[in-house]
């Protein structure tokens, strides 16, 4: 079988073209990739030749697999000699939550071959004692936050200066800014003279030009010449400017008149502002999950894996927790305050997790900086996929939206981040119904629903169950605090009435409970809203109301 040609009359170099073992191309078909990215045409030859690599490539682009089929690939081959077990991999990630999606990518990896090659993820919130029998086994790739790992080596859990051979530092733009800077640093002089090294980022930071000098020699650097977000043709990108008491009725709007469909992330400020609009479409009977920064690593990684097998469709996840500044206060602050917020992981929230076919992508706040709007919008339009991004803009948040604009603006002046016009006055009969429900979301309701949320994460814990089976007494009293109402929910905003909905929308159903769905008779539909119908590859075309 022959190289294929790409768009451009170029040869795309398959997969197994690259001398992989038999086992490992079996896996990277089990995992349905049947061409390999650009990033992994590139990069997997050279590692697999042992050069050290600095990778750029934008969010969702396949760096994962780019470095992993190497490593494994070359354990593999260094199995036929070895004499003894010991530690050749070690793949450094800047949150918990990423490396246990490297441990779970790595591991699909390594199905056919896992008594050969095993991996161990030591980022896991358990005492590091509790891990030293993982470490005595002599993983062949060792998978860490740089502070985790720093705490083994000082236990001398384990050794690398004799046996490592690569080293891959995953989202290296963020390792310094998630406060890992000295343990990094002081990693160093664990790790032998000699070893293969390669650095993954979407963006070449001065932090990464940190890390390239002290970790790789004579690198070579793939900057590859591809947009930071996929085409106008895949991607579509919108924004609305309103007031911030509009975007929850915009939304509110959109959901009931079922013109945002598919998976849908939500991004907002911090998590205060999660629960409020939760409980905000919960008012609507608009279900919804909240990624909450304080839930252990574990608790937020089964809420994405749910989210990713379709349990629910739309995801509340907190980003920036600072505001738009400008572009020197950017420069010169937005390192210092991530420092200080080493437990904020609220801004990681949309780096490097894998979340999978999200259809829609909404930032209910604008984002501060450039860089974090195109990793937050990169959430969607993956794996060749078509995805529809909507951006809610306010007054204070124009300075920012106009950086992203020119960001976004290629040679020939054409913008791919657009506005979108519609009329406010065709929904301003839905606006008394978003402030009833307003009125219910008070502070004290937020504030017990993060209680509750907390509480039942308590009740839910493994570790717990075992004690409380032996001390019921205890279970007793946890469950006696008082019963929580949020908020209270006002039923008739379930459906919307038949007068509300916009005359182009008549025959578009809106969002309804099973219990109040009427069955529709008769009618043809105009061929304006059958074409508003069929504009399915694009959700958000849906959204403009015409007279």
């Amino acid at each position: 079988m022959a190289s294929t040609s790409s768009a451009d009359g170029k040869q795309t170099l398959q997969f197994h073209e690259m001398g992989l073992d038999d086992r490992l191309l079996k896996d990277i078909a089990s995992q349905g990739w049947g061409t390999p990215t650009l990033i992994q045409e590139k990069a997997i030859p050279l590692a697999l030749e042992g050069k050290d690599i600095v990778s750029q490539a934008r969010t969702g682009s396949g760096k994962t697999a780019a470095y992993s089929i190497p490593v494994i690939q070359k354990i593999l081959i260094g199995k036929r000699t070895a004499r003894e077990q010991a530690v050749k991999a070690l793949i450094l990630a800047p949150s918990r939550d990423l490396c246990k999606q490297i441990y779970t990518n790595v591991r699909g990896l390594t199905y056919s071959c896992s008594r050969e090659v095993s991996c161990v993820d030591l980022s896991g919130q358990v005492e590091i004692a509790a891990q030293r029998p993982l470490l005595m086994e002599k993983p062949d790739i060792v998978i860490s936050t740089p502070r985790r790992l720093m705490a083994h080596l000082e236990a001398g859990n384990i050794t690398l200066k004799h046996s490592l051979e690569m080293l891959v530092v995953d989202e290296a733009d963020l390792i310094f800014s998630f406060g890992h800077e000295e343990d990094f640093k002081k990693l160093v002089a664990f790790l032998p003279k000699i070893y293969q090294a390669m650095l993954m980022s979407a963006t070449l930071t001065d932090e990464v030009l940190d890390i390239k000098q002290l970790v790789l020699h004579n690198a070579i650097t793939l900057k590859l010449k591809e947009s930071q977000l996929p085409e106008s043709d895949q991607l579509s990108q919108y924004y609305v400017k309103c007031r911030d008491e509009d975007k929850f009725l915009l939304l509110y709007c959109m959901f009931k008149l079922n013109l945002i469909r598919g998976k849908t992330i939500i991004f907002v400020t911090d998590v205060d502002r999660c629960f409020r609009l939760k409980l905000f479409l919960e008012q609507f009977s608009i279900r919804s999950c909240v990624l909450n920064s304080l839930l252990p690593a574990g608790s937020r990684m089964h809420i994405i894996i749910q989210f990713n097998c379709g349990l629910y469709d739309i995801i509340i996840a907190a980003g920036d927790s600072y505001k738009f500044k400008g572009k020197d206060q950017v420069a010169n602050e937005e390192k210092e305050k991530l420092k200080q917020k080493v437990k904020d992981v609220e801004f990681g929230v949309s780096r490097g997790i894998d979340f999978q076919n999200v259809s829609n992508v909404i930032n209910f706040d604008f984002p501060g900086s450039t860089k974090s709007y195109i990793h937050k919008v990169g959430r969607t339009a993956r794996a060749n996929k078509m995805g529809t991004s909507l951006s809610f803009v306010t007054e204070h948040e124009m300075e920012a939206l106009s950086e992203v604009e020119e960001y976004l603006t290629n040679d020939a002046g054409v913008c791919a981040l657009k506005p979108y016009q519609f009329k406010m006055s065709e929904i301003e009969g839905f606006r008394y119904r978003a402030k009833d429900a307003m009125r219910a979301v008070t502070k004290v309701a937020i504030r017990d629903a993060r209680m509750k949320e907390l509480k039942q994460e308590i009740m839910n814990s493994t570790k717990l169950k075992t004690y409380f089976e032996d001390n019921p007494r205890d279970m007793q009293l946890l469950r006696h605090d008082k019963v929580l109402h949020p908020a209270k929910v006002h039923s008739e905003l379930k459906n919307v009435p038949e007068y509300l909905v916009p005359r182009l929308l008549k025959d578009v159903k809106p969002r309804q409970s099973k219990s109040k769905k009427k069955k529709r008779t008769g009618g043809v539909k105009s061929k304006t809203i059958q074409r508003q119908i069929k504009k399915r590859a694009d959700p958000l075309n849906s959204f403009t109301f015409k007279k």
